[in-house]
């Protein structure tokens, strides 16, 4: 409103002083260059709403309020237009000009931030696939140290002093694979869980682990000797982390590793009988069962982990993808 109000001053003493312009004393034309760059400046720095509407206003009112001849008011309404409007108008030209490139600096600085938060999230990704796979496989080899300490400890021909040593192994490589579960829940965050195909078979997984001294049978039916990648990574993260928990919290006991079709389900059960040692943890206090639970949940499956008799059994119903071609 102020704005308005001192651009229509400017125009009606521009209007008034291009009256009779017969004889136009100095005064005056230097007032026709003060108002040149009043209207210049006030175009510049002063934006008004409907300015045009202003001018209007101003001009012909104006013209008609002073009484004067035909000639005098085209010759003030001409001197308004030149020393008036156009350097208001270059003025606001120069305006819409900065306001132009402001804003596209402000774009510039707006992708280069995007760009970096982009390539924050990419490197969000990359840790979180790192923490995966540290989870995965270097507590996997910890688990099963944990296991070959517990084999040592129950031979019938160890002494007492390498029985104890293999005892502080087998404690000193559970505590390095709870370090480890807590190290590598500072990396996980948000990101989703890896899509990418084991490295290993569940056969081969089995084996490994039978090889290492852990008493584990594998079950599988023919109409799961094949799964899609996405379920074959689901399956083999399932049997990892029940393998890497029996060992860790019930060395020496039995294992076995079942997985069935059943319809449009692919179901992955880990059972363990209870430990053959009284040296072992009361819990999981890691991560692994909660990062899996969600990795299944993410699938559209369940799972559930707890108790079964005296011995403790991990289940997993993987749905089967329903663009794969196939059904039960």
């Amino acid at each position: 409103m102020r704005n308005g109000a001192i651009l229509a001053v400017v125009a009606g003493i521009s209007l008034a002083n291009g009256l009779y312009l017969d004889d136009i004393p100095t005064w005056r034309q230097l007032l026709f260059a003060v108002i040149a760059v009043v209207a210049y400046l006030h175009g510049r720095h002063l934006p008004v709403r409907r300015a045009w509407l202003v001018l209007g206003a101003v001009a012909i009112p104006g013209v008609v309020e002073l009484g004067v001849s035909l000639w005098d008011g085209v010759g003030a309404l001409m001197a308004m237009a030149l020393f008036a409007v156009l350097p208001w108008l270059a003025g606001r030209f120069r305006r819409q000009q900065a306001e132009l490139v402001e804003a596209g600096r402000q774009r510039v600085g707006q992708l280069e931030r995007e760009q970096q938060y982009t390539a924050e999230r990419v490197k969000l990704r990359e840790r979180a696939r790192i923490a995966a796979d540290m989870h995965d496989s270097l507590g996997h080899e910890l688990a099963l140290i944990a296991l070959r300490a517990g084999a040592l400890e129950l031979a019938a021909d160890m002494n007492e002093t390498n029985r104890e040593a293999a005892a502080q192994l087998r404690a000193s490589a559970v505590t390095a694979t709870d370090r480890l579960r807590r190290t590598v829940g500072l990396l996980r965050d948000s990101g989703g869980a890896p899509t990418d195909p084991p490295d290993e078979s569940i056969e081969t997984l089995v084996e490994r682990a039978g090889r290492a001294g852990m008493a584990v049978t594998l079950h599988r039916d023919e109409r799961s000797a094949v799964l899609p990648p996405l379920l074959d990574r689901a399956a083999h993260r399932v049997t990892q982390e029940s393998l890497t928990n029996a060992a860790r919290y019930a060395p020496g006991a039995e294992v076995r590793v079942t997985i069935e079709r059943h319809a449009d389900t692919v179901a992955v059960t880990v059972t363990n009988a209870p430990s053959l040692t009284e040296a072992q943890s009361t819990g999981g206090g890691g991560t692994g069962l909660a990062s899996l639970r969600e990795r299944v949940r993410l699938l559209g499956g369940t799972l559930e982990a707890g108790p079964h008799g005296t011995g403790f059994t991990v289940t997993a119903w993987l749905p089967w993808p329903k663009d794969t071609g196939e059904s039960g």
